[in-house]
């Protein structure tokens, strides 16, 4: 039973969230207090995390610090819609993003979409690019001998384009792919550039000069041919 963990002091969407997800057959957790929100993830270790960033004012410090301590994916709700918004949270390293009002059931499709991607039925299986070690069983990276931390949504846009090696990728088929939707309009596919970005910080040798992860003018990216 996968645990979904709630930040939210809205309590009419709450208790519908509770509802529905635990007819899902979900664990659900509801935190309504960002201030008690690190302590209880801490305790309860949920497998997915969804967070009202304008639940107080410090919402994006709160939200900071959950993600430099844990890795489970998170979900910001938010009662602003503009792109500037969205981007902010999506650059912060959030895995998804819901504006409310929202109707329950596509939360549900997100928190379905983003556990079957990062929870999948795994084998053990190793693979060594360079001086890269990837553990897909283990959802871990290492790069000379060091391990590197990668968030869940990163680990699987890096098995993506492995698995894709060689391939041209469009944003949209990424975006489709790892997030789990088709982008209605340009800025959405946004995301997929500040995770590329991300994950060019932490596993090539010059992100400014990628030599794994390369960009594919007018299209998309490409990860390096294994047999080159």
């Amino acid at each position: 039973m996968k645990k979904v963990l709630i930040i939210d002091n809205d309590d009419y969407i709450c208790q519908i969230l509770i509802k529905r997800l635990c007819q899902k057959e979900y664990s659900v957790i509801i935190v309504n207090n960002s201030d008690n929100a690190l302590s209880i993830i801490k305790y309860e270790r949920p497998n997915i995390i969804v967070f009202d960033i304008m639940l107080s004012k410090n919402g994006y410090s709160v939200y900071n610090q959950i993600r430099k301590n844990f890795s489970a994916p998170i979900i910001l709700l938010t009662a602003l819609s503009n792109v500037k918004e969205r981007v902010i949270g999506l650059e912060l390293g959030a895995d998804d993003y819901l504006v409310k009002p929202f109707a329950p059931k596509e939360l549900e499709a997100r928190i379905a979409s983003l556990l079957r991607r990062i929870y999948p039925a795994n084998s053990q299986k190793f693979c060594q690019i360079g001086d890269l070690v990837i553990d897909e069983y283990q959802q871990t990276v290492a790069k000379n001998g060091n391990f590197i931390k990668l968030t869940d949504m990163e680990f699987k846009l890096l098995h993506l384009l492995i698995t894709k090696a060689g391939e041209n990728l469009t944003r949209a088929f990424i975006l489709n792919t790892i997030w789990g939707y088709v982008p209605d309009r340009y800025s959405e596919i946004r995301v997929v550039d500040i995770y590329i970005s991300r994950l060019r910080s932490k596993i090539e040798e010059n992100p400014a000069k990628p030599n794994l992860i390369l960009t594919v003018r007018g299209i998309g990216y490409r990860f390096q041919s294994l047999k080159d």
